[in-house]
């Protein structure tokens, strides 16, 4: 016997919107989103020889975001975190610290390489990226993730002790979200994971 699909799960394996689409997720009105298309504050393109609208699924995440629309239609409650860090140590315990963590799906990786092959497959919303890596420099890696237009909307935060205010400043410049410096109280960073990402902060805690 066939089973219904359920229609949450079909949006978000959906790659392209219609307006109608893009209002149901964004829970307003199909003339607000009509309106933030033709404005140019929402983008996407029209079929070609009709007036039908498009929006890209990483643009409409962005129009979210940038409005403050909960995403969790289109991304699931649950939030992809990538830890990049050649010390297992370390790598070890941020998996283990955030994977206990409900509201977070955590991998990790030790390479530049590795943390290439896996930002592909696993499409984190978020990576935590040590600068010194042993085959590859943060800042390499991080310049790669925004020449990619499908992993625009992926947050970087770089992770190190050594880093100097100039070199800091460069990773910025490439893209980097942020910067936490070593050593970090778990806080730190769960405050800045959560304000990245816009969640609300744990057993609903006020920051």
């Amino acid at each position: 016997m066939a089973t219904r699909s359920d229609p949450d799960s079909d949006l978000r394996a959906k790659k392209v919107f219609t307006t109608g689409e893009a209002a149901t997720i964004c829970r307003v009105s199909q003339q607000t989103i009509i309106r933030s298309f033709d404005s140019g504050r929402l983008h996407g393109f029209r079929v070609p020889g009709s007036r039908f609208r498009r929006i890209p699924r990483d643009e409409l995440i962005r129009f979210m975001r940038a409005n403050r629309i909960p995403t969790d239609a289109l991304e699931g409650v649950t939030r992809r975190i990538l830890i990049v860090d050649d010390d297992p140590k370390i790598l070890e315990l941020f998996t283990d610290l955030l994977g206990a963590d409900d509201r977070f799906d955590v991998r990790g990786a030790s390479t530049g390489y590795d943390a290439g092959l896996q930002t592909e497959s696993f499409r984190p919303h978020l990576i935590l990226l040590d600068y010194m890596l042993p085959d590859i420099n943060g800042n390499v890696v991080c310049d790669r993730i925004r020449s990619n237009q499908d992993l625009r909307e992926t947050r970087i935060v770089i992770i190190s002790g050594v880093v100097n205010q100039a070199e800091i400043q460069d990773l910025l410049d490439n893209g980097a979200d942020a910067f936490l410096k070593k050593p970090f109280r778990l806080e730190e960073l769960t405050g800045l994971i959560e304000r990245l990402l816009d969640l609300a902060p744990a057993n609903g805690d006020d920051r």
